[in-house]
């Protein structure tokens, strides 16, 4: 009681009102579906309620002026909202709906659908004892950087020696590991060609606000005791 399953129906008895359920029978690629399904569904909705409310039109007449049909249009009303964000016209051009509503529904939509960048982020720990050293380790960062395009920025920043974060931004996550990934390559194979070492501490992932939060608390530590105190400076005498 009170729980969300995901079941297969056996059999509907219209006579009785009855409707058989099963649990087992269900695969967990049935799951998923039905899942992702319900989850867009419930998105659409709150969507359409928010445009009745705000519009003072009644919810099912929203849904049968042009929710039902962009069912039939798109195989799912969500997948026409993710494509209203770029091309609203397309969609809508023949509902004819009044201005509110046009305006309603695009204010929410853009909101709720439009895609977010997802942070990703690697830390590599680099070291280069050798003639080159420093210019070695710089010029496999440079490099690494360079590796940026305009969707997907890389930056590059120090810890404090020898760990660096590289660090990303990607609409769509595989891109954006795979770009950190080669990063990464970049610099192990230029730093490891002048004799040094690098050390992926944590390889490629895809980070949350609280990880940006507690790296930039580390670094503004770091970044004081990094700082001159009383009694750093040599006598003058």
């Amino acid at each position: 009681m009170g729980r969300t399953e995901i079941v297969v129906v056996l059999r509907v008895d219209k006579e009785k009102g009855y409707i058989d359920l099963s649990k087992r029978r269900v695969s967990p690629e049935d799951i998923l579906k039905a899942e992702e399904k319900f989850n867009k569904s419930k998105a659409v909705h709150s969507i359409m309620r928010h445009v009745s409310e705000t519009c003072h039109v009644r919810l099912e007449d929203i849904y049968n002026q042009f929710g039902w049909d962009l069912y039939k249009r798109f195989g799912h009303a969500y997948d026409a909202f993710k494509l209203m964000v770029t091309q609203s016209d397309k969609v809508l051009e023949p509902y004819h709906l009044a201005d509110n509503i046009t305006e309603a529904l695009l204010k929410n939509i853009k909101r709720r659908l439009t895609p977010q960048a997802i942070k990703m982020r690697a830390d590599v720990e680099v070291t280069c004892f050798s003639y080159d050293g420093i210019d070695a380790i710089k010029d496999a960062l440079l490099a690494a950087e360079a590796l940026s395009t305009p969707e997907i920025p890389i930056k590059i920043k120090l810890v404090a020696p020898p760990l660096y974060v590289i660090m990303t931004s990607a609409l769509q996550k595989e891109e954006g590991l795979a770009l950190l990934q080669k990063a990464c390559d970049t610099i192990q194979s230029m730093v490891k060609a002048k004799g040094g070492e690098v050390n992926i501490k944590t390889p490629p992932r895809a980070v949350s606000e609280r990880d940006d939060r507690l790296l930039g608390l580390l670094m503004e530590t770091l970044e004081r005791q990094n700082q001159q105190v009383d009694g750093d400076e040599p006598d003058e005498e």
